[in-house]
């Protein structure tokens, strides 16, 4: 295991059983994925390697016969030609009558294959940029939550915003804002709810792209291993660009109001925006409680309330249900992230009533409705 320490070369994960157990089935008893993530250039490196392996599972049909035949005499010529400058200059035999020279050149087409099958279909990815690269930007200290559990999980941040954290990612984080911005990193998906400061404006990296926002709530999925970033808006307004990391890339801002996405395509380093996301397919099969559920309740019964909110982050809220069991309340909550909308449902009850949050445990204490 400590072997893999050593390697610098493609060839050697691409002779590694347990690489390719990784990559061909997701298999990492080997612990793959997190030696992987130790080192942004072994990172680069592996990436590469996994790359490659895909790569030979695509149907040989794109080089026929003749193409072959036609590059095998090329490599031919070209070793000819290197051979003739040796001191010796011995003379050289034809390669199909030597059939170790023939499988040289066989080898050296393969290998050129594979390397025009990389270059055409896979360097694509050669700009995207990892969470840990945009962390090593970041010069201050930062708190990182990820989440290895198979439901969401709340984070509130310093500032009161509210981030909705699914499964496989991770969101790096300044325990208190300082400057002038708020600077957040995302691998995954999260979905925020933003407290609004029109001086201090919310920045999201998240690999290719950066999300900008002063007080809104909206969705960004940008997991590595997807061909495509995307950002939705639910509330508020958003501004999308690229990463000033990414060569070859508009640093153009795109706007993005409610009910619009944003569609970024590592392919080609393109913007696709989406003006209605009931009109794309893929958006609309992926949108979560939490982004169509509706926080405008008139005379409801804040046991009703309460279940809203559950069913929307996905947490557990324990309350007396005696004590408040008619209470009804009339209240707008809008895109506030959950701390205040549990703060106002608190102020609405009375009676001294206030909430503790511990994770997705939020425990309403209270006696009673005014």
């Amino acid at each position: 295991m400590n072997q893999r320490n050593n390697y610098t070369q493609l060839e050697d994960f691409l002779e590694d059983e347990s690489f390719k157990l990784w990559v061909y089935f997701n298999e990492d008893e080997q612990g793959w994925e997190e030696w992987t993530l130790e080192n942004p250039a072994r990172a680069k490196l592996v990436e590469k390697g996994r790359q490659l392996l895909l790569a030979m599972k695509i149907p040989n049909s794109s080089f026929s016969t003749s193409t072959i035949q036609a590059a095998l005499n090329a490599t031919w010529d070209k070793i000819e030609i290197k051979e003739e400058k040796n001191i010796n200059k011995k003379s050289i035999l034809k390669p199909w009558k030597n059939k170790w020279i023939t499988q040289v050149a066989a080898i050296f087409i393969v290998g050129f294959s594979l390397v025009w099958v990389y270059d055409k279909y896979l360097t694509k990815y050669d700009s995207v940029l990892t969470y840990n690269e945009l962390l090593k930007e970041n010069s201050g200290g930062l708190v990182e939550q990820t989440n290895n559990d198979d439901k969401p999980q709340i984070i509130t941040l310093s500032d009161g915003s509210s981030v909705l954290l699914q499964p496989k990612s991770k969101l790096s984080y300044p325990k208190i804002f300082i400057g002038n911005q708020r600077k957040v990193y995302l691998s995954g998906e999260a979905f925020f709810e933003i407290s609004k400061n029109p001086q201090k404006p919310f920045l999201v990296y998240a690999n290719e792209i950066v999300t900008k926002v002063v007080g809104t709530s909206f969705k960004i999925k940008a997991y590595a291993n997807q061909p495509d970033v995307e950002v939705v808006v639910r509330t508020g307004k958003v501004k999308v660009k690229s990463n000033q990391l990414i060569a070859n890339s508009n640093h153009q801002e795109i706007v993005l109001l409610p009910n619009q996405a944003l569609r970024f395509k590592r392919e080609n380093l393109t913007f696709n925006k989406i003006t209605d996301i009931t009109q794309d397919e893929a958006l609309n099969n992926s949108i979560s409680n939490i982004e169509q559920l509706g926080f405008e309740f008139t005379d409801i019964p804040v046991s009703q309330i309460f279940k809203t909110i559950e069913q929307a982050y996905l947490v557990k809220i324990d309350y007396q249900h005696t004590k408040l069991k008619d209470c009804y309340l009339t209240t707008s909550l809008g895109d506030q992230p959950l701390p205040e909308k549990l703060k106002i449902i608190c102020q609405s009850i009375g009676n001294n009533t206030s909430y503790e949050m511990n994770g997705n445990q939020i425990i309403i204490i209270s006696n009673g409705c005014n």
